[in-house]
């Protein structure tokens, strides 16, 4: 018996197991644009059994993108691409999901793979250049780092439309789930957190102030998203520095987000503050989710540093988290979530590949009864001449 691979429905969404791509960004888009490199990167995850496959951060606007590489919805012409991504994700099986947000202060930086800091003039030279970017105050990330400007009533108020038109864009994309990105030190991260906002208006000042943006945001998403399909928002459930947002802040962030109506908090951590001062090891956001699950009316997902099926088995089947999101891993090993059925044993003992794409579960179970008749292969074995 195994929880991981029950059907988890949400809504009128079901989801065929609890696993879930977490959204990573591929810095491979060109002016927001998909490229096939995108389908068949997302593709390979649906093909290898996730119940649900999650399109990384898409910007909202030009200006809020991490990188010139960024996924964007802010114009209808990149609702094809998308499209065609989703549409493939749904026939094999996937629940086509994608996350939108706005990079704020970390806005207009590299490609992590040319070295993930400040744009320098050899990101210039190949064209990325940089531009204002904006945050809930005037901090920069860092040294070296654009100094964002303070979102005023106007821009705050194209933040709110940038994200409702995104909204609508993903919808006609043909996606089942909507994310709200809330977390790692981007816009709305920057606004929730105690260490960067530091407005004095009704966006700032106490936890309802910090917190206030987000919900808004949240709000006009609920009701442009179908109350058939879910709507999730990521959030960092704690700064990297304790003396930032705390998981009471995040739990209380919840409560406000289940009256608007949102069915689900992603649960990771980190992006404002360093040293990351909380334990760090396997599985270490799992408490996070816990905490949400058990204190909110919330269903939770947990996300970092889950490596191997009996541990995410034991996740879900604990009930400390309803779904799993696994990231690096799922790079390592896109068939993650068929090779994490075989070893739950939730796999058909005769055909154990059944629950592969057809095009290629058939061949692989035609191998499995050759092995079965010749036993394990031993460096010695030679075929007969």
């Amino acid at each position: 018996m195994t929880r991981l691979f029950d059907p988890f429905t949400i809504r009128s969404t079901t989801l065929r197991n609890r696993l879930a791509l977490s959204p990573m960004c591929q810095y491979e888009a060109e002016d927001g644009f998909t490229t096939p490199y995108h389908l068949v990167h997302y593709g390979k995850f649906a093909l290898g059994g996730f119940g649900m496959v999650m399109i990384e951060a898409t910007a909202v606007s030009p200006e809020g993108r991490i990188t010139h590489g960024d996924v964007g919805l802010w114009k209808d012409e990149q609702i094809g691409g998308l499209a065609t991504i989703a549409s493939f994700l749904k026939r094999n099986g996937a629940t086509a999901g994608i996350q939108i947000g706005h990079a704020g202060p970390k806005a207009a930086m590299q490609r992590p793979y040319y070295g993930d800091g400040p744009l320098t003039q050899a990101d210039q030279a190949r064209g990325d250049h940089p531009w204002q970017v904006v945050s809930a105050s005037p901090l920069a990330v860092g040294e070296g780092w654009l100094l964002p400007t303070e979102l005023d009533a106007e821009g705050i108020a194209k933040v709110l439309a940038d994200f409702a038109a995104a909204a609508r864009r993903a919808l006609t994309a043909g996606f089942d789930v909507l994310e709200l990105h809330c977390a790692h030190g981007y816009l709305l991260n920057s606004f929730l957190s105690p260490i960067t906002n530091l407005r004095t208006d009704e966006y700032g000042v106490d936890r309802a102030g910090r917190m206030k943006l987000p919900l808004e945001i949240a709000r006009q998403l609920r009701a442009i998203w179908p109350e058939d399909k879910p709507l999730f928002v990521r959030i960092s459930a704690v700064d990297g520095t304790r003396s930032g947002v705390t998981i009471d802040d995040s739990v209380a962030f919840a409560k406000e987000l289940a009256l608007i109506g949102i069915d689900a908090i992603d649960c990771s951590s980190g992006g404002i503050g360093k040293p990351y001062e909380y334990p760090n090891g396997y599985g270490y956001q799992v408490p996070f989710a816990e905490r949400i699950k058990s204190e909110t009316d919330l269903r939770a997902m947990a996300v970092g540093l889950i490596v191997d099926p009996h541990q995410a088995e034991k996740v879900v089947a604990s009930g400390h988290a309803d779904l799993v999101a696994i990231g690096r891993e799922a790079l390592r090993e896109p068939n993650f979530a068929l090779r994490a059925e075989a070893a739950l044993g939730a796999a058909n003992h005769d055909s154990p590949f059944d629950s592969w794409p057809r095009q290629i579960g058939w061949w692989l179970n035609h191998r499995e009864r050759k092995i079965r008749q010749l036993g394990p292969w031993s460096a010695n074995d030679e075929a007969a001449a």
